[in-house]
């Protein structure tokens, strides 16, 4: 059929045309932001889940949630070695610089202005001629102690958005990668702003390992953060995002195809993008049948294999390597770390820096003490495919 009219996007990131089953979080989002509006306390969320389930689609949508109402937002996509202390003050000041335009809460406005410069020169992070206008503030976010630092900066511009009847509104996507310095700091921060009834938000997405991560930088964290857990699409969400597509296209596809994309994918939103595509692009004519569905298989396995498993597996050193296959060499689901070892070849405590290792690079995380499994959805399909020294 015709690719120009391909309703399906199978890209990183990427809002599906129908984003299905994930109504209730958004609707959450929307809470918190709703009671922000009415000046009253709200709870953030960190949307935890494997790669390929929309993490980053559902941040994206919280973005536009907050632009709806109004309010300023940070977005910031973590990934190795990131400082925050850096990231988080270059996007703080384009947001202090709008509230100095207003005649409201300008001494609040300045003094988190003053803060923002502390914080900078007390890091290193480097603006363009933001030191001439600005006046410090002796003893405050100066310490160069972002445990310290970073709460007194974000309750400073807590203090100066609510002087102006509005918020921040923070989102990072695969918080994972924040440093246990870094994250506990975070947390702090906006602990300090929720006691002192501050208007900024915090919103994340990241891999399983998250919750205990961020559980022991601080103890308090399940009481400031929802920790909702975005999975594969039910049956019904996953028939809904097959079709609905196709059907504002005027295209049907037949129960056993739909049948057959949604075991093939395992109902994971983004392998139906995959499988969806090439099923259009491999039928005739309307509607889709059993016969297009698995003449696409290969493509959209090759596709994957590519572009989705292979660059993860290309950062991977050959130690690495193995241990993926052994876990791999056990089949689907979560393994027992002694039974990953024996088919490494290996006793549990010499594999044991290879499984932190990977944990810390976001290819495997632990279900359950001393269970491993894959981050990647059908990655141990693809070890068993192609069969990796």
């Amino acid at each position: 059929m015709d690719p120009l009219r391909n309703p399906y996007t199978p890209n990183a990131g990427t809002p599906p045309p129908t984003l299905a089953g994930r109504d209730g979080l958004l609707e959450e989002a929307k809470i918190a932001l709703g009671r922000i509006r009415f000046g009253r306390p709200a709870k953030g969320f960190i949307a935890v889940g494997l790669r390929g389930v929309g993490k980053t689609v559902i941040m994206n949508e919280v973005q536009q949630l907050a632009e709806a109402e109004g309010f300023p937002s940070i977005y910031i996509e973590a990934f190795d070695e990131i400082r925050l202390s850096d990231v988080l003050a270059k996007a703080i000041r384009p947001i202090l610089l709008k509230f100095s335009r207003k005649e409201a809460a300008q001494a609040l406005v300045a003094r988190a202005m003053s803060g923002l410069r502390n914080f900078a020169a007390a890091f290193n992070v480097s603006f363009h001629d933001f030191e001439i206008s600005v006046k410090p503030e002796e003893g405050l976010a100066d310490t160069g102690d972002i445990t310290s630092d970073l709460p007194e900066l974000l309750v400073a511009v807590g203090e100066a958005a609510k002087g102006q009847g509005n918020a921040l509104v923070i989102i990072i996507d695969e918080i994972q990668y924040l440093s246990e310095h870094d994250l506990s700091a975070l947390i702090m921060a906006i602990h300090r702003c929720n006691q002192k009834l501050l208007p900024v938000v915090l919103f994340g997405a990241g891999l399983p390992q998250l919750r205990g991560k961020m559980g022991d930088a601080k103890s308090y964290v399940e009481r400031l953060f929802d920790f909702p857990t975005v999975d594969a699409l039910s049956p019904e969400d996953a028939r809904i995002a097959v079709e609905k597509p196709a059907n504002d296209e005027g295209v049907q596809y037949t129960p056993e195809a739909l049948d057959e994309i949604l075991r093939v994918t395992g109902c994971y939103p983004y392998f139906i993008q995959e499988w969806g595509h090439f099923a259009w692009l491999t039928a005739d004519a309307s509607p889709i049948g059993i016969e297009d569905v698995l003449l696409s298989h290969d493509l959209a396995l090759s596709k994957l294999d590519r572009d989705f498993f292979r660059i993860r597996l290309d950062r991977m050193t050959p130690t690495e390597r193995k241990y993926m296959r052994a876990l791999a060499e056990l089949g689907a689901g979560s393994h027992r770390s002694g039974d990953i070892a024996r088919a490494y070849g290996a006793n549990v405590t010499s594999v044991a820096p290879l499984r932190s290792s990977l944990i810390a690079k976001g290819m495997i995380y632990s279900p359950a003490h001393g269970d491993t499994a894959f981050t990647v959805p059908l990655f141990d399909a693809f070890l068993r495919r192609h069969k990796p020294a």
